[in-house]
């Protein structure tokens, strides 16, 4: 009766380890994300968090004090060929729309401060990136794949959460509509 128990048991540890590193691989990894790129469903439009964070530079800033501007926020990973992708056209984007309130935010997951100030550096980028957790994609609503992205209107109001590449020639006029639009 031992031995069937902890052959019940050891079974049970082996499948939890199992799920877990499938869990963690495909939440992470964005392999999904990048084989199968789909917009979230639509839903209203939520309040985007605010929260306190630190830039590569150690530079601390709050994610409220971009009321008032357009927010894209870009959940990605330097080792994520999509995501690694979509940085010289988000890079492009900031310079082009800054001056008409376009902010762009980039939320590492899973790099290395070492590698990710050196990808940082290499490919110029022009907006602040932090490195992020569970904790700040939680706040985010989850995210479950590399690349997601979050686009904010002005009045700090999700618009629209993209699985997945971003398509730049959909994303360029939604932006451009949302900076022409005011405050209320």
């Amino acid at each position: 009766m031992r031995k069937l128990a902890l052959t019940v048991v050891v079974a049970a540890m082996v499948f939890a380890v199992f799920f877990a590193r499938l869990h963690r691989v495909t939440r992470h990894s964005g392999r999904h994300a990048a084989t199968k790129p789909a917009p979230a469903p639509p839903q209203a439009a939520s309040a985007a968090p605010h929260l306190q964070l630190t830039d590569l530079n150690g530079n601390s800033f709050n994610t409220a004090s971009y009321q008032g501007k357009v927010l894209v926020v870009n959940f990605w990973a330097a080792w994520c060929t999509p995501c690694a992708a979509e940085v010289p056209q988000f890079v492009a984007m900031q310079e082009k729309y800054r001056e008409q309130g376009l902010q762009i935010l980039g939320i590492s997951m899973d790099d290395a401060d070492d590698g990710l100030r050196k990808f940082y550096r290499e490919h110029k980028m022009n907006y602040p990136v932090v490195a992020g957790d569970l904790k700040i994609a939680d706040a985010y609503g989850g995210v479950m794949g590399l690349p997601t992205t979050f686009v904010i209107g002005r009045d700090g109001r999700v618009e629209r959460k993209v699985i997945g590449s971003i398509d730049f020639q959909k994303l360029e006029p939604e932006v451009t509509k949302l900076l022409g639009a005011r405050e209320p």
